[in-house]
């Protein structure tokens, strides 16, 4: 791995949230409706007084250079629905929260997904593949908020043995964390499977057979590390599935999540949240992605992620 190489990703990584910064700032200006007229009976010099607070009365490119120079040094700016909080505050007080459900959640993807995947390639064409399919193709079938709509009905109003929803203890976040995981774990399944089918036909699997070893030595020894490599890829789209899919998931269970807020700044056109958050979660999938990136590199040094070698 390169110098060249880390400076190149981390230029594009740069200039990617420059874009999205700048499309976002610009969409917001676009947007109908006011931030403020929501509220009733205003008088109008109180309302020309709070876009003057907040900046609003200036033309559009001073506001993009004071937006810009605020995201250099990570100051977000204030919110303009809650008196007194930054975007910051919002962002440290609900990611937290987002960061448990969806890491909980890329673990269930990741475990179920290999097993399912694993057990499908072993098994081809019995009922115990064909099993795993049909979960497979539920999985990516059903969108998220229904998923945990059909969880919250059976194991909350049914079963009685899991909270319906809020946010207390480990119990309260197993039915949001399955609910996201439900989509990446049937994607990680199929691509697992694919990928195991197509090792378990290689020339070295079947001589390590022809040696006398065992088919779970050969499965744990040969195929499974081989198999996998696409799989670190999907971590960046992964993480990208569980982030998109928690803004809802969030409100289903009533969760204070960062998903959450996001949904709550839109329906309250609190533009400087909305334009926060979003760079924020764009910078994380892109850090994920970087991170894959280097990984994939160090695992499996054969593959030549280097656009000189591309090109």
């Amino acid at each position: 791995m390169t110098s060249r190489f880390i400076i190149r990703k981390v230029f594009f990584l740069a200039l990617s949230l420059f874009l999205v910064a700048s499309f976002t700032f610009f969409l917001m200006q676009a947007a109908p409706g006011d931030p403020f007229l929501q509220e009733q009976a205003i008088p109008e010099e109180i309302m020309k007084s709070m876009y003057k607070h907040y900046g609003l009365d200036q033309p559009w490119y001073v506001q993009y250079v004071r937006y810009l120079k605020g995201l250099i040094t990570w100051n977000l700016g204030p919110s303009f629905k809650y008196e007194g909080r930054t975007v910051n505050d919002i962002i440290q007080e609900g990611f937290p929260v987002s960061f448990i459900l969806g890491l909980e959640a890329i673990f269930i993807s990741i475990f179920t997904g290999i097993l399912l995947g694993t057990l499908a390639a072993i098994r081809r064409g019995r009922w115990q593949d064909h099993l795993c399919m049909i979960l497979a193709v539920v999985g990516i079938s059903v969108p998220n908020f229904i998923m945990a709509t059909f969880l919250q009905f059976i194991f909350s109003m049914k079963l009685d043995i899991l909270p319906v929803a809020r946010w207390g203890s480990f119990a309260h976040t197993i039915l949001p964390a399955l609910s996201l995981a439900a989509l990446p774990t049937a994607f990680i399944a199929r691509l697992t499977r694919a990928n195991m089918v197509e090792v378990l036909e290689q020339d070295y699997v079947q001589t390590a057979r022809s040696k006398g070893l065992s088919e779970m030595g050969v499965v744990f020894k040969h195929v499974l590390k081989n198999s996998l490599l696409p799989v670190i890829t999907y971590i960046g789209p992964l993480t990208s599935a569980i982030i998109t899919g928690s803004f809802i998931v969030e409100r289903i269970f009533g969760i204070p999540g960062l998903g959450g807020w996001f949904v709550t700044s839109i329906t309250n056109r609190d533009y400087t949240v909305i334009m926060g958050v979003t760079i924020f979660y764009s910078a994380l999938l892109m850090i994920s992605v970087f991170i894959v990136d280097i990984l994939y590199k160090i695992i499996d040094p054969r593959i030549q992620i280097d656009q000189r070698r591309i090109s």
